[in-house]
């Protein structure tokens, strides 16, 4: 996993930032996203005042960014990491994220500010 998340954070412009959100959003969420919740989740930036919907990639896009990591149930239309054992890496590992929670809220206050 160490090797993917290098190669995640090589990635050029915003793929690195998107790919990298991606499971942090699934790992530390309460429960399984859909497939536009964790798009729109992404495409905030905290620092707007509206949302610009440029900013939301498709599904397609995200998943493709995130290097194999994630995969998209199309039976419970649920995006999920490829791997329990991925989950427990990303947990064992808390300096990949920075104030997962924390930022998380941020994100969900100002989406509710839109």
């Amino acid at each position: 996993y160490t090797v993917t998340l290098e190669r995640i954070k090589a990635q050029k412009g915003s793929k690195s930032r998107l790919a990298m959100g991606v499971p942090m959003w699934i790992s530390h969420s309460e429960r399984p996203l859909k497939p536009e919740e964790l798009c729109g989740a992404l495409g905030v930036e905290l620092e707007t005042l509206d949302l610009d919907i440029d900013n939301v990639s498709s599904i397609r896009t995200t998943v493709a960014c995130s290097l194999g990591l994630v995969t998209v149930d199309s039976s419970s239309s649920r995006v999920h990491l490829v791997h329990f054992t991925l989950q427990k890496y990303l947990h064992a590992n808390p300096t990949l994220f920075q104030s997962p929670h924390s930022t998380m809220a941020e994100v969900c206050l100002t989406y509710l500010n839109f």
